[in-house]
């Protein structure tokens, strides 16, 4: 059975606990909120060992998670087993295993499917037979024209009352970012003391969380938005911001996607080199679809052309180089990270 995230509490409350569930989506908040609800109801009914798998590359050993499926339990009776599979496709072998634990789920275990991603060319008979045995919950993007519908929802969840000038102001603050606009959300339960909010007051309270910050830069670049990307590199020069201010943050998060890339490229465990990267699970999905524009060696690029970019900043050109202009420069660099076909621009 699908469900859209926002029943999921509800069909939780109303049944028993399934075998298995599988979580999937690009909206990163939404699939992190979906699966913590099924592991505290989890928690709730007595699954008190918890296991985790990272299906992140070829060297996954598939038989390892087959093999927990009937393995005793060594401190609970009943356990919660993760597969977290980010590119949201198991291969042959998985769907065979994922298959094989529907059409017999063992007594006592509940099996929790997450992917960063999701889109038809992702469905099998592996997926199908989970929303058989168990629930297959979405996760979609929130469209703009959805996202003032979902904020009053989540508004109204946390007890705030606003009125449809207030919620079109939060929205034009997030400009979609679900992440920040929950924070907001949190903040405004706090703060409202109960009385209803209008367009003044909204504006009043909520931090500025679309503001032209060079964390969001990066993150737009990364996302693949080049026209966002673009414009908050504008707002940040019309705030008097200098470029070298920029690079730290800039050649950071270039540096970090550069290693995940090699890591990748080699068939190696990407789980573990984001975790050694201090990379949250609710961040993840960011990095992984700028993995997905890109091979390796052009990250390897990226950070050299930012290093070049920040020479230009502080005059420091080498012999032979023009002295450029470092926000055209910069303003490539990062459009050609959001979109392929822009990379030629750095040649």
């Amino acid at each position: 059975m699908e469900l859209k995230p926002d029943r999921l509490a509800a069909q939780l409350a109303a049944e028993p606990l399934r075998p298995v569930y599988l979580v999937a989506g690009p909206e990163p908040l939404l699939v992190l909120e979906a699966a913590d609800a099924i592991r505290a109801h989890a928690r709730a009914n007595g699954y008190g060992e918890r296991e985790v798998f990272d299906a992140d590359g070829r060297d996954f050993a598939w038989s390892s998670l087959e093999q927990s499926f009937r393995a005793p339990s060594l401190f609970s009776a009943r356990r919660l087993l993760e597969l977290r599979l980010p590119g949201g496709r198991p291969g042959k072998e998985g769907a065979e295993v994922l298959s094989g634990y529907c059409a017999q789920p063992p007594e006592d275990v509940v099996l929790l499917v997450t992917a960063g991603d999701w889109s038809q060319k992702h469905a099998g008979k592996w997926s199908e037979a989970i929303a058989r045995a168990g629930h297959f919950v979405h996760a979609p993007l929130v469209r703009p024209h959805e996202l003032e519908r979902w904020l009053e929802s989540r508004l109204r969840q946390r007890g705030v009352r606003a009125d449809h000038g207030a919620v079109q102001r939060l929205a034009e603050r997030v400009q979609g970012n679900l992440l920040a606009a929950a924070q907001e959300v949190d903040k405004l339960a706090l703060l409202a003391d109960g009385a209803p909010l209008d367009a003044a007051r909204m504006e009043s309270l909520v931090a500025d969380a679309a503001r032209f910050d060079v964390f969001r830069l990066v993150d737009a670049a990364l996302n693949g938005n080049a026209a966002q990307a673009t414009r908050m590199l504008a707002g940040l020069r019309a705030e008097g911001e200098a470029v070298p201010a920029l690079m730290g943050m800039v050649v950071m998060e270039l540096n970090r996607v550069a290693a995940l890339a090699r890591v990748q490229a080699r068939g190696g465990n990407l789980a573990a080199e984001f975790r050694a990267q201090r990379v949250w699970d609710s961040k993840q999905a960011v990095y992984r679809r700028a993995l997905g524009r890109h091979p390796a060696p052009r990250w390897e690029r990226f950070v050299a052309m930012a290093g070049g970019v920040d020479r230009i900043a502080k005059g420091r050109v080498r012999l032979g180089e023009e002295p450029g202009d470092a926000w055209l420069a910069l303003e490539r660099l990062l459009v050609a990270v959001a979109e392929p076909k822009a990379a030629a621009l750095l040649s």
